[in-house]
């Protein structure tokens, strides 16, 4: 997300200063692992659809900028219980926005995508205009085009503090101390680090990922789309097999709990790590559910609703705030990026923000 906003600001001749702990694309946040689902139909508040048709358009326009290929047109296929109130509101929510999206029963899922076999009574919603991003190329994408249009970048530098005044901040790191008149904080899973600039109810969580030896014949991503659905056990997302590298599938739900210098534990360290995936897997595609040929582990940034926040910070309206995206923010980061960037420059943008409010915490702690 600050990566994106520092090239939009760039773009438009604002003299930035982007400072990163790592260095992006790096394997210590939440953007690491190749790949993140786009789709357009959400269900519940329509603002993410409308962010998502946006955040689609920019990516298509780094893409020319950048002369890279970031954003694969798969298809998403979401699978859920017949029942679901959440694929029956976002069938709506496809209707709304005109997105072209297929209805499928559970028989049809398997005649399309022999290799996938949902449990009678389930349905699937097809979304041939999803797909999936390469995110550690959209990073490095706008990392260059940031550059390129001005902006400066210190990597592996730690902020140690961070001083707002009425009229400017000053930004403290190991290494020197530097001044702006606006500050943009996207710490991701750090947040809890600023508890002295900020407190925010954001959690960060351990997530693990890992692509599974596969049929190439049923799964390949020639063949197979992205996917997402809800198995007893909990929610799961994945892609096609690219290149070989066999299916890739992740839990969104569960995950154990981290702080800033707490030991981030590798994939396995946990039983549920492999075990929760390849349990998800020989139900819903048996013939995906080979030996584990690479693994992941990443962090999510959890809000209690699950909302992102992207706001002013309370006391002080040159500081904005962007967190909290809950393990489905990525696709969003192009036009997030662009969000952040007009409310630096203009103080407000067409996107309804109310839902994305930091006030809504403070208004649940005094009921």
């Amino acid at each position: 997300m600050g990566m994106s906003a520092g090239y939009y600001l760039a773009k438009n001749k604002v003299k930035v200063l982007l400072i990163d702990k790592f260095d992006p694309p790096h394997v210590s946040g939440s953007h690491h692992g190749e790949t993140r689902l786009i789709r357009h139909a959400y269900s519940g508040n329509a603002v993410y659809s409308s962010m998502a048709l946006r955040a689609d358009k920019l990516w298509t326009d780094l893409e020319q900028a950048s002369g890279q290929q970031l954003l694969v047109r798969s298809g998403v296929l979401n699978m859920g219980a017949a029942v679901s109130a959440n694929l029956g509101n976002k069938r709506q929510t496809a209707a709304d926005f005109g997105l072209k999206v297929e209805l499928l029963a559970a028989d049809e899922i398997r005649k399309r995508w022999p290799g996938v076999r949902p449990p009678d009574g389930y349905v699937g919603l097809y979304e041939e205009e999803a797909g999936y991003l390469q995110s550690e190329a959209c990073v490095r994408a706008y990392r260059q085009q940031a550059l390129a249009a001005g902006a400066r970048l210190l990597v592996n530098t730690q902020v140690s503090k961070v001083n707002v005044g009425r009229s400017g901040v000053t930004v403290h790191t190991l290494d020197g101390t530097y001044h702006a008149d606006q500050l943009i904080v996207s710490a991701g899973a750090w947040f809890s680090e600023l508890a002295d600039l900020i407190e925010l109810p954001i959690r960060s969580v351990r997530k693990a990922v890992a692509w599974f030896q596969s049929d190439e014949s049923l799964y390949d991503s020639s063949r197979f789309p992205g996917f997402t659905f809800g198995a007893e056990h909990g929610g799961f997302y994945g892609f096609p097999s690219i290149n070989g590298s066999g299916v890739k599938i992740g839990r969104h739900d569960a995950g154990q709990l981290w702080k800033p210098g707490q030991t981030f534990e590798p994939f396995g360290h946990y039983a549920d790590d492999e075990n929760d995936l390849r349990r998800a897997l020989e139900v819903f595609l048996p013939q995906a559910a080979g030996k584990v040929v690479r693994s992941a582990v990443c962090k999510y940034e959890m809000t209690p609703d699950e909302d992102f926040i992207i706001d002013h910070h309370p006391n002080y309206h040159h500081v904005l705030v962007a967190g909290g995206f809950s393990g489905h923010g990525f696709k969003f980061a192009s036009v997030v990026g662009e969000i952040l960037s007009e409310l630096a420059q203009e103080g407000k943008t067409a996107f309804d923000m109310s839902s994305f409010a930091i006030s809504r915490f403070q208004e649940e702690r005094a009921v």
